[in-house]
């Protein structure tokens, strides 16, 4: 019966294995992740504006948020070019582009 309640406000079930207790801890991180970082700091004005953050938010989270790790080098991307000048930090040119009215920002070095 829940189901067919979820079915006709466009929502799909996905089935999941009893037995899969990290599966639950994983969406636990995504769900409070998207709660602490965009619902904690944006007011919703109504659902066409949730389904506009979202994905612009899971885009930014996936794509260009650098996530720790070695050398701050994300899965699947090169490790970034190493400053071998000190000098050469007092000169960086860095670009912030803000998303979604400036609650999310992403840096980059100017070309």
């Amino acid at each position: 019966m829940f189901d067919a309640i979820l079915a006709d406000t466009g929502i799909k079930v996905a089935l999941s294995g009893v037995r899969t207790p990290r599966m639950n801890s994983v969406m636990e991180r995504r769900v409070q992740t998207c709660r602490r970082e965009l619902l904690d700091r944006t007011s919703i004005w109504n659902q066409r504006h949730l389904l506009h953050a979202l994905p612009v938010f899971e885009r930014f989270y996936n794509s260009h948020q650098p996530h720790q790790g070695i050398e701050n080098a994300r899965s699947l991307y090169p490790f970034p070019t190493p400053i071998a000048v000190p000098d050469a930090i007092a000169h960086l040119d860095i670009r912030r582009r803000d998303r979604l009215g400036g609650i999310l920002h992403a840096y980059r070095h100017a070309a």
